[in-house]
């Protein structure tokens, strides 16, 4: 009996079948026996696989279905990556995940991964062998670009497995923010996109490989396969093979619901996540092309690339509604090939156009009241500067001399802000608790940065916003990066506004001091945090609430939160690896705090954004409309997501932070400041809290003051129905 009803599954693309499947069948075959497959063995004597077992699983019959439009011999090669990766996650679980050998495992990861070098051992399993044939069959006809993307994905699909296997040893279940970025990165679904450029036979160009619209593309593509994975592999994974990483668990332990209504929710994630596809490949793709001057073959292969990506996610369910390997009784009659086709069939076969509807349906400016807040789990004190007094001082003398209280061209009697504004809200409070120990030149960098942001996060609504002018929204956006020259010394442009005035002087004071490469890197976090705000306005233009998944990993950059972790983090980047950065511990450490810090304010901005702003980016108005609910209970959806994110982040800090010192072998330099850097996250959480507690900014005092819109709304042509809207509340 099947451990759920399988859903009904948004298909909006047909699926097709290669016809060199026959061919593929008999080749992979072969190829898995030549590398020793179906002769590997399980620690209790069982063979891994048999040629009875491979037969079932038919990666033929997938890989022809993903690829429909190869010819045999790519079709072969495809497939016999799939066999071996295949091979790889049975051959792991067998020998490591039910024995929870971490030592041993991390010893056999680090050893396969040399065979993604140009010298490689000899090979001495049958999982060696295979990757060792497939990398001399498929590198040398790809680009170096492709290669480096390659080699991450592969290594990631490999050695996060630890991820699993540590969950698996310690009883732990991701929560799930965690388990989505996890999931992509030990699931493998990048690394087939990465294969999708091999089958077609186009690359994604260099110019545009690492840009938000790719990366979206690949995001998405890879969440909906895992998501479907999972709800298909629930039954063998969770109740047969005892793992703990599938979605379906993930969401019923995490919001407390019976299997069936869990297996729905993540279908309506997956549906989520494929309509973000669809409009990243719409709307951003295009635009990037143009932007960018991708010459007319180029922009042949990334459309060639997106159409293998649908292709696969159409194959991709099919082979899993036949596949032995799944539970999927009653999958086959609802696929693509089973189902009705024609002029007025598509609402039969797309299920999820109800979640589509509600990312479009929500009623701006509606009075909502203030948000009343959750008990807020906060394990950390709060530590205040004393030098408090002396930055409230001079941050007024300092937002005063660049302008941020002058008039603003375009906003009716008055600027963006007013000086009692300023001093309610209180930048310098802010930063005299989250850099507690900081030197009074540091602070005054630490709010001058608070004040910046949270001034140029005003403007682009304001100015550009209003008029949906996303022309001039950009043009002003590609403008501050001229005031960040990485040559700290050379010229800049006269500034036009106290936006880029204020950014001219700060760059100036911050990047000055920095290591070359670091100062590179603080620049990146800028410039994430301001084009962020363009993909608010795009959002905004069209109306659209965020895909819950797209929300939360933008709102780390809207909300400016590598920019500020950055200003204490960044000063000892010569003694740190920039790799250490990278590896998933110090990754999920600073994504859980950002996470935190950036639904705290989502919670306490509630009344200011929905009903005074009109705004559609908050995490409780995403979650209202995702999952159909009243405010109330969206608001205790976010605190309890909050509160799983510390307690991850507590996890980290207890168990993941010694791991990594140990398994990297840092000095006691590195450690000390690894620990600090954790320490610092600790203080930034609680004092960012304590900082919308205490500030006006959310106030419903502060907001009736400013719902008077003759000093801050917009005039000139096509603004006169904004007015009167908001005239009218």
């Amino acid at each position: 009996m099947q451990a759920f009803t399988l859903p009904a599954f948004y298909l909006p693309h047909p699926a097709r079948i290669n016809p060199n499947l026959e061919r593929a069948r008999t080749h992979s075959a072969a190829w898995a026996r030549d590398m020793g497959m179906l002769d590997a063995a399980t620690p209790g004597g069982d063979l891994v696989w048999d040629d009875d077992r491979l037969a079932r699983m038919d990666y033929g019959l997938m890989c022809a279905y993903t690829h429909p439009d190869c010819d045999g011999a790519m079709l072969d090669l495809i497939t016999d990556w799939y066999v071996w990766v295949f091979f790889f996650d049975d051959h792991f679980l067998e020998h490591f995940k039910y024995s929870h050998d971490m030592r041993g495992a991390q010893a056999y990861l680090d050893r396969l991964e040399l065979f993604m070098t140009g010298s490689p051992p000899e090979p001495t399993s049958p999982a060696e062998l295979g990757l060792a044939d497939l990398w001399a069959r498929t590198v040398p006809t790809m680009s170096d670009g492709w290669r480096q993307r390659f080699v991450t994905s592969t290594h990631n699909l490999m050695v996060e497995s630890m991820w699993e296997l540590d969950n698996i040893d310690r009883g732990r279940i991701a929560n799930p923010i965690e388990y989505v970025q996890m999931r992509r990165r030990v699931g493998g679904a990048p690394w087939s996109a990465n294969l999708v450029e091999v089958a077609v036979g186009a690359e994604i160009p260099d110019s545009v490989a690492s840009t938000r619209p790719m990366r979206v593309l690949s995001d998405t593509f890879s969440d909906a396969v895992h998501l479907r994975n999972d709800l298909f592999s629930y039954q063998r994974e969770v109740q047969e093979e005892g793992e703990n990483s599938n979605a379906v668990l993930v969401f019923e332990r995490f919001f407390d619901i019976p299997t069936q209504e869990a297996a729905e929710l993540v279908n309506d994630q997956l549906t989520s996540r494929l309509h973000q596809f669809e409009n990243t490949a719409i709307i951003e793709v295009p635009a990037l092309l143009v932007e960018n001057a991708v010459l007319p073959h180029e922009a042949l292969g990334v459309a060639a690339y997106v159409k293998g990506l649908q292709d696969w996610q159409a194959g991709g369910h099919e082979w899993h509604a036949r596949s032995s390997r799944y539970m999927n009784e009653g999958a086959a009659a609802t696929s693509a090939l089973g189902g009705p086709t024609g002029l007025g069939t598509s609402a039969a076969r797309s299920p999820g156009l109800a979640v589509r509807a509600r990312s479009y349906t929500h009623a701006s400016f509606v009075p909502v009241g203030q948000l009343p807040l959750p008990e807020l789990y906060m394990p950390y004190p709060i530590r205040t500067s004393p030098h408090l007094d002396e930055i409230r001082h001079y941050a007024v003398g300092w937002a005063r001399s660049v302008g941020f209280f002058d008039s603003v061209p375009g906003v009716e009697a008055g600027g963006v802000w007013d000086e009692r504004r300023f001093v309610g809200f209180d930048f310098a409070h802010c930063a005299a608790m989250i850099h507690a120990d900081a030197s009074v030149p540091e602070l005054q960098v630490s709010s001058d940065w608070l004040a910046w942001g949270t001034y140029a996060d005003d403007y682009f609504p304001l100015i550009f916003g209003t008029r949906r002018d996303l022309v001039a929204a950009k043009l002003a956006n590609d403008r501050l990066s001229l005031f960040m020259p990485l040559d700290v010394g050379a010229a800049v442009p006269d500034p036009l506004n106290p936006m880029e005035r204020g950014l001219e002087d700060l760059w100036r004071r911050t990047a000055g001091p920095l290591p070359a490469s670091a100062r590179a890197q603080f620049r990146v976090a800028v410039e994430d945090m301001t084009s962020s705000w363009l993909w608010e306005l795009a959002n905004d233009a069209q109306h659209r609430i965020p895909d819950p998944v797209d929300y939360i990993e933008m709102r780390r950059r809207t909300f400016g939160a590598d920019l500020t972790a950055s200003l204490t983090r960044l000063p000892h980047a010569n003694s740190v690896a920039p790799e250490i950065y990278q590896t998933r511990v110090m990754r999920e450490l600073e994504t859980a705090a950002q996470d935190y810090a950036a639904f705290t304010n989502d919670l306490f901005s509630y009344q200011k954004e929905v009903q005074y702003d009109g705004e559609i980016h908050n995490m409780v108005l995403v979650v209202e409309h995702f999952l159909g609910v009243d405010r109330i209970v969206a608001r205790d959806v976010v605190a309890d997501l909050m509160r799983a994110r510390m307690e991850q982040f507590e996890h980290i800090v207890a168990t993941g932070l010694p791991a990594l010192f140990e398994e990297a072998q840092l000095d006691e330099e590195a450690r000390a400041i690894l620990t600090r850097h954790a320490d610092d996250l600790k203080e930034w959480m609680s004092g960012i809290l304590e900082w919308h507690r205490k500030c006006i900014r959310y106030t419903p005092a502060e907001l009736e003051r400013m719902r008077t819109p003759a000093g801050l709304l917009p005039t000139g042509f096509g603004t006169s129905a904004v007015r009167l809207a908001v005239m009218a509340r």
